[in-house]
């Protein structure tokens, strides 16, 4: 059970959309604010999400096998660190949630969408992040950034038209959910990004009090 005006934020986006860069900001904002919180990410941020993740990222299977190791993971992450976070009073920091199943394995990969809401129901029925920052931009944009970073893991390897499909089923996810997800037009400078992400933090915190 939640505590308090603890809050749950979700960052999303393409792989080069930049999410990333801005969630140590994030989380700075909120400690000199004197919130208490915990950072995270999916998939991983347990012992067993960790090994899942070098699974996920790296080994080639089955698309349901795919789907079904991320709730694996999400659920072992949301008993072990998001719920018990939550009711200690705490805010809450992931680098994705079920919205990348739904836009990586349903829009990119194609899964039936009725079968990633039959998950969803299963996994986390009654637990939505209060925020969703979708970071967006165009697929083009995220390959230049992507290919001028890191040795890339097997989703950062996909092609155009599944970067695109997977974009917009994000889109269409936060059209679906439009109270808690905001776009952030990631294609602008990281201080103009940040400006932004100021407001969208201060306007949660205060009604959050």
């Amino acid at each position: 059970m939640r505590q308090g005006s603890a809050r749950f934020i979700s960052f999303e986006g393409i792989d080069g959309a930049g999410k990333s860069t801005h969630i140590g900001f994030v989380a700075a904002f909120l400690e000199a604010r004197g919130i208490a919180l915990v950072c995270t990410r999916e998939p991983g941020g347990t012992a067993l999400g960790e090994q899942l993740r070098q699974l996920l990222l790296h080994q080639t299977m089955h698309l349901e096998t795919e789907t079904l190791l991320m709730f694996a993971s999400r659920r072992e992450h949301i008993a072990e660190v998001i719920a018990p976070a939550l009711a200690r009073g705490h805010w809450v920091i992931s680098d994705r949630f079920s919205d990348a199943s739904f836009a990586y394995q349903g829009g990119g990969r194609g899964l039936a969408r009725g079968k990633l809401e039959a998950l969803e129901q299963w996994v986390h029925p009654d637990l939505q992040p209060d925020l969703t920052l979708l970071f967006d931009v165009p697929p083009a944009v995220a390959r230049v950034r992507l290919d001028a970073t890191r040795e890339l893991d097997k989703f950062e390897r996909e092609q155009g038209d599944f970067f695109s499909a997977t974009r917009n089923e994000y889109l269409r996810r936060a059209a679906q959910f439009p109270q808690r997800f905001r776009i952030i037009d990631a294609t602008r400078s990281i201080a103009e990004i940040q400006v932004e992400l100021s407001a969208i933090l201060t306007a949660l915190f205060e009604a959050a009090q």
